[in-house]
This record gives structure tokens, C-alpha cells and sequence, in this order.
């Protein structure tokens, strides 16, 4: 495909400290289909759609990705939205699957100003789920409730009554506040770890009574998430998602980004790429350049140096 735009991750952003010199890296973002699928399956040529590849390789102006992990987007979505789509929308999604019913139940959502907890946000709401959102930015707060959390705090302390799940977007002492909020037989996700220090449980935090009997805590990895095409379909076809504001740059002001401790704006960062598929409006006649080479963005090991910001 035609890569057309990404929005880089926390988690793309985690793995340059230890990229190899000349990698590609970038697991989502969107673009058009070049060349289909052999076996028929998937999007069609010409198609825009969202993807995921795990295999990294998504800063770039072609790369190849398996149909199953691609979902066609309505026609009137432009590839900056979608870019910003595939992992923070389809993990947030999986994650509050994870807890069941949430219907009527209080679920917590912390680090809810980034961009998988206000996915996370929308989805629990629309659930029917009373969302308790954690952002320690207040000015926050009123968009969250207008995405659907009953409740907003800037810090865990001031959430005093029992949740029925969470999900944690932080890591650390936020994680061992979110696990004490539990109620009997609740589970909090691990799913983001942007706090990058440890987790330290108190003495008894794991002796149960009637209240806190059954508790858990699990871990989350969307690539080892089966059959992800049809929640992917489902959320590349949603106009009703809220994605925020978009920060959109031309990919060659990537560099710069890093240079500057690649710090988030306002919005999401989104990148549009530019690139051969500008050059040829007919994307059959650009698949069959594709043996061209790519030219990707190549984070030297300098500019990595403070990408974990």
C-alpha cells in the first residue's frame, strides 16, 4: 500500500531507543491499497484503508500488511483521522470488552487525556458504563464529560467508591491505586505504561475479604488479540468516534519532532506522508512501481535519545 499518514505511539516511540540504524519503524496508520491480497482477500486496490502491521515498518511511503490486520474506511474520512485510529481505538476497544457487561457499572479510565483513554472513555460510555476518567491536566475534564465520563479527578485520591474494572494507561503507583479501588471480583488492565517506574503493592493489598475477594490484574498486548479485522471495520467506518484535535506536519518535519523531545501538542501528532503516490493518481500504475525503493524516516540515535519523553 500507499502509506498516506501515521500518528506515532507511545509504544513506536518506546521502541526507537533500541532500534536498529536504517529501520523502519511504525506499526499503524493509513493509506491506499496498491496490490490486494493474492489468496482475494481484503481491500481492493485503490481502497483506503487503516492498518496495523506488527512487524513495524509504518514510517514509510510503501509497505505491506496483512489483509487481516487492514480495515476499509468510509469514504468521507480523511487518512489524518484515520491514522490516529488502528492502535489507540482498537485497544481501547478490545480493553473495555475485556471487563463484560459494563452496563450501569463504574468503570475507571486512567490516563483518559490520552489518546487510548479517550477512546477507552467513549466506549465504556457507550456502554452504558458510569466512567470515572482520571486526567491530571483539569482543562481536560470538560471534553471528557462531553465525550460521556459521569465523573472526572485530576489523581486516584480522590476517587472514594469501588469501580467494577479499569483500565490503566499509566503504570505505576497509579496502578496499585487503580487495583486498591477494585470492587469484589474486578479487573484492572495494564494496558499503557507511560509512567516508566515501578509498581510497589503494599502489605496487603492481596489479603481478600467479602469486598475485595476475586481481584485481578492482567496484562494487555493488542497483537496477540485474535480476529481483529471486524472491530478494526467497525471503527474506520464510525464518523462519530471523536479523535480530538489533530497536530498535522509534513513526515519530513519528523526529525525535528525528535529533535525536540518529540513532545505532544494540543492534539494528536499526525504525519501525512508525501511521496510517489502523489505522483501517480492511478494506484495500479503505481503498484506496478512498487520495486522501487522506499525512502522511510530513519531516527538516528541521537535524535531517539529523548523519544521516551
Amino acid at each position: 500500500m500507499s502509506v498516506e499518514a501515521f500518528a506515532p505511539n507511545p509504544g513506536d516511540l518506546a521502541a526507537l531507543a533500541g532500534a536498529v540504524s536504517g529501520s523502519i519503524p511504525g506499526w499503524d496508520g493509513s493509506g491506499v491499497v496498491l496490490n490486494p491480497a493474492a489468496d482475494g482477500h481484503g481491500p481492493r486496490a485503490g481502497e483506503r484503508v487503516m492498518f496495523i502491521g506488527l512487524e513495524a515498518q509504518g514510517w514509510a511511503q510503501r509497505r505491506a500488511v496483512p489483509h487481516a490486520l487492514t480495515a476499509v474506511a468510509a469514504d468521507d474520512m480523511s487518512s489524518e483521522r484515520l491514522a490516529t485510529l488502528p492502535v489507540a481505538a482498537t485497544s481501547a476497544l478490545r480493553a473495555t470488552r475485556r471487563l463484560g457487561s459494563v452496563l450501569g457499572r463504574r468503570v475507571l479510565i486512567v490516563g483518559a487525556g490520552g489518546a487510548v483513554g479517550r477512546f477507552a472513555v467513549q466506549f465504556a460510555a457507550r456502554s452504558g458504563a458510569h466512567v470515572v476518567a482520571i486526567a491530571r491536566n483539569a482543562t481536560q475534564h470538560g471534553e471528557l464529560r462531553r465525550l460521556g465520563a459521569a465523573e472526572t479527578h485530576t489523581a486516584l485520591g480522590s476517587v472514594t467508591a469501588r469501580v467494577h474494572g479499569a483500565i490503566d494507561l499509566v503504570g505505576g503507583e497509579h496502578l496499585v491505586r487503580a487495583y486498591a479501588l477494585l470492587e469484589s471480583g474486578a479487573t484492572a488492565i495494564a494496558l499503557g505504561h507511560s509512567a516508566e517506574s515501578d509498581e510497589h503493592f503494599p502489605y496487603g493489598a492481596f489479603v481478600a475479604d467479602t469486598m475485595t475477594s476475586n481481584r485481578s490484574i492482567t496484562s494487555f498486548f493488542l497483537g496477540s488479540e485474535p480476529d481483529l479485522a471486524a472491530d478494526m471495520s467497525l471503527i474506520a467506518t464510525d464518523p462519530t468516534l471523536d479523535v480530538g484535535a489533530l497536530d498535522i506536519r509534513p513526515w519530513t518535519a519528523l526529525p525535528a519532532w525528535f529533535d525536540e523531545g518529540a513532545q505532544r501538542s494540543t492534539g494528536r501528532v499526525v504525519f501525512r506522508v508525501a511521496g510517489a503516490h502523489d505522483r501517480f493518481h492511478d494506484p495500479l500504475e503505481f503498484g506496478r512501481r512498487a520495486g522501487q525503493p522506499t525512502t522511510p524516516v530513519a531516527p538516528t540515535s541521537a535524535r531517539t535519545s529523548g523519544s521516551n519523553s
